[in-house]
């Protein structure tokens, strides 16, 4: 066969898939199979009029397999990569090959069409990815990096740390925990790699060149990478290209979403998105990047990109297919938000369901309006009307409960802005709102994990700042919300609690403010109650204050005018400082929060202090060119909602055997110490022995006599003492 038909021929066959696990069915039902699957198959790309083949069998069946053929090599790549384990319904699950992988997997002619049953291969245990977990008193670890080394270390209260691994060069830019703790990430030029178990050795490796942000799923089942070098194919030549995971269809992408399970790319993005599709390179060419550029359903189900002004792409795991094949077009959209839990809603089929909150501005006279949507049903549940809006943010509570929306709206002349707050209550009938209006402008704002308990730090100092993007993570340092790295900006601090009474609630009530400070950023322990409200910028006038509190302090009750019925007793625990505070991070069990300087934060005195939940500073160390510490996330609890309530009623019993067990190990630490000096004290004497032989056999067994010693242990001490042998008086005449 002549080369050019031999390269159009395997040409012809690149285009060609294999779909296998397709329903069996009779003649009859084959033109509404088929009319399915090459809409289905449409979504990669256009098939050819004569490409579609499906095998019958002698008993009037189809065989369950079937052949695609499209008019490009790319969109038949684009099949693999979208339609593969696609669920086509509850039964049926769709492998999809290239045609032309299966012929080479059966090129060679010299296998044995005999089955051989491969040799058994020997055992071998995996480390375990939660290992650490096992640690008797839930000692926590954490990451610090400095210089170029980075350090895994068990947290030992006042103690200093106790190192469990520590490697140079492991990383070339920033590490960072996976969400649930199982992976510590690195990162590379050539790409990303996780490490995990008790050794910390490689268990994943993700080639995307020049790559700088990453962010996971919540449940850690996918990673998504960018990088600002578009993909290019490696040639087929090179060394690389056995191990290099893209192919034609990846080329020119920035975004790669990856299954952490089998290590390769799921799908390829764009960074930016035309008008009339999902990977085109944008009407006005790249733009700045926002990150996380996806945002994940709390199940790892959905993952879905906003176009601003026009619509929102929702993808279906595990092929990140278009769900239901079409995005959704809202006119004006600018951002929207995933619910951190699913809710009870009564969906198409009457089962639960995700919900997504987004907000459109005024446009052609219709005012901004927040929406609340189901999906996968894409039904509107809540929508809110809202006039003079300059900015809106969504703020979800961490259970899916409460959605916090903080609108900046303008004032009758236009020329400034105040903050309303919009609480959607999902758990309610008919989702009511209610309006909390401040005539301040709103800095930060944070939910307690878990309740219904919130700070507001607000200013009149500082302008709104419509539009401004949240910070992208990393760089460390950085932290969303918290106004300019300018002069000091005085702001209040403010606190709201939920009113409760008989079980039944209320609205919001304001708790308390505290005036003239110059705190810009608020870190709720992850088990809530305890909160440290913080100024927070490497920058040399930020003198890092610190106010530790306390929701529910165990002291004597404060009555709180207007707000009796708030289960809260708010108290001012400790206040600290952390000269150029550049970064704040709570334990994951909420009983240490770890303070840093980093050098990434442009501050110059680096290191890091540990606090308890009362504000008491348990360690200090002061780290040249320190980078970051970072605490290793825990995962869900596995205890019940009864087992942890036994366990709350009954902490005063537990405290006081941990306390015991605290005073035992001080003790034991004390012991410790004390049979080290003993030790020590021992060598020195053995070493003070062999000397005196040595002394002894140089100068003919003669000992001086300051280091005479008997067997008993006791020396004889040389005492020089001073004896006066004659005095004389002399007279001077002047």
């Amino acid at each position: 066969m002549p080369a050019r038909v031999e390269d159009h021929s395997r040409t012809i066959l690149d285009t060609v898939v294999v779909v296998d696990g397709a329903p069996i069915v009779t003649e009859k039902k084959v033109d509404a199979l088929t009319k399915v699957l090459k809409k289905l198959f449409s979504e990669a790309g256009r098939v050819r009029d004569d490409g579609f083949y499906m095998p019958m069998g002698s008993d009037g069946k189809s065989k369950g397999y079937l052949f695609i053929g499209f008019e490009t090599v790319e969109q038949a790549d684009n099949a693999v990569r979208g339609m593969n384990n696609k669920r086509l319904d509850n039964k049926h699950t769709l492998l999809v090959n290239k045609f032309s992988d299966i012929e080479k997997y059966g090129e060679d002619d010299e296998e044995d069409e005999e089955y051989v049953e491969p040799p058994e291969e020997p055992y071998v245990e995996q480390e375990h990815l939660r290992s650490w977990l096992k640690e008797p008193n839930a000692v926590d670890q954490f990451i610090l990096y400095k210089g170029e080394s980075v350090g895994v270390y068990w947290n030992r209260k006042s103690e200093a740390p106790e190192v469990t691994v520590n490697r140079n060069n492991w990383t070339e830019t920033y590490v960072t925990w996976s969400p649930l703790g199982s992976y510590l990430c690195s990162v590379h030029h050539q790409g990303v790699q996780l490490w995990g178990g008790d050794e910390f050795g490689r268990k994943a490796r993700f080639v995307h060149p020049g790559v700088q942000l990453l962010d996971f799923s919540p449940c850690e089942n996918y990673l998504v990478t960018w990088s600002p070098e578009p993909i290019q194919l490696i040639p087929e030549n090179s060394p690389m290209r056995a191990s290099f995971p893209f192919t034609a269809a990846d080329e020119g992408k920035q975004i790669v979403v990856w299954s952490v399970t089998t290590g390769m790319p799921v799908r390829t993005f764009s960074s930016s998105v035309s008008e009339g599709g999902e990977n085109g390179p944008g009407l006005h060419g790249p733009k700045k990047i926002s990150w996380p550029a996806f945002k994940w359903s709390s199940d790892d189900k959905y993952l879905a990109r906003v176009i601003p002004g026009q619509q929102i792409f929702v993808y279906e795991t595990p092929g990140l297919g278009l769900l239901d094949k079409k995005s959704i077009k809202i006119d004006g959209v600018v951002d929207f938000e995933f619910s951190p839990a699913v809710v009870n809603s009564t969906g198409q089929k009457g089962e639960s369901e995700h919900v997504i909150a987004y907000w459109t501005p005024e446009i052609n006279n219709q005012s901004a309006r927040v929406t609340l949507m189901t999906i996968p049903s894409k039904e509107v549940i809540r929508t809110r009307n809202l006039f003079n809006v300059a900015e809106c943010r969504l703020h979800w509570q961490n259970k899916g409960a409460f959605l916090c929306v903080k609108v900046v709206r303008f004032t009758k002349t236009k020329k400034s802005t105040f903050t309303n707050l919009e609480f959607f209550r999902l758990n309610e009938k008919n989702i009511p709102v209610e309006v909390v209006e401040l005539k301040e402008t709103v800095v930060n704002f944070a939910w307690e994990p878990a309740g219904d308990r919130l700070v507001i730090i607000s200013t009149i100092d500082m302008p709104a700042a419509p539009g401004a993007a949240p910070a992208a993570r990393p760089p460390p340092g950085k932290v969303p919300g918290m106004p300019g790295s300018g002069g000091p900006v005085k702001t209040s601090v403010s606190f709201y609690g939920l009113e409760r009474s008989k079980g039944i609630s209320g609205q919001f009530r304001h708790i308390t403010t505290v005036e003239r400070k110059s705190s810009n950023s608020i870190f709720w322990s992850p088990k809530g109650r305890f909160v440290v409200v913080a100024a927070v910028g490497g920058t040399s006038n930020n003198t890092g204050e610190l106010d530790f509190w306390d929701f529910d302090f165990e002291g004597e009750k404060k009555e709180i005018p207007g707000a009796e019925d708030v289960p809260a007793n708010l108290t001012l625990m400790a206040s600290g400082q952390h000269y150029q505070l550049t970064d704040i991070e709570w334990d994951p069990t909420g009983r240490y929060v770890a303070t840093s300087s980093s050098m990434w934060g442009r501050a110059m005195e680096t290191g890091y202090r540990i606090w308890d939940v009362k504000g008491q500073l348990m360690r200090e160390e002061h780290v040249e060119r320190f980078k970051q510490l970072l605490w290793r996330p825990r995962p869900p609890t596995l205890l019940s909602k009864e087992q942890q309530r036994e366990v709350r009623k009954n902490l005063r019993e537990y405290s006081k055997v941990f306390e015991q067990e605290d005073i035992a190990e001080e003790s034991q630490a004390s012991k410790e110490l004390i049979a080290q000096r003993l030790r020590l004290l021992e060598e020195w004497r053995a070493w003070r022995k062999a000397v005196e032989a040595e002394l002894a056999e140089a100068r003919d067994g003669v000992i001086p006599l300051a280091l005479q010693s008997e067997e008993d242990g006791s020396e004889v001490i040389e005492e020089i003492v001073e004896e006066v042998i004659s005095e004389k008086e002399e007279e001077i005449e002047d």
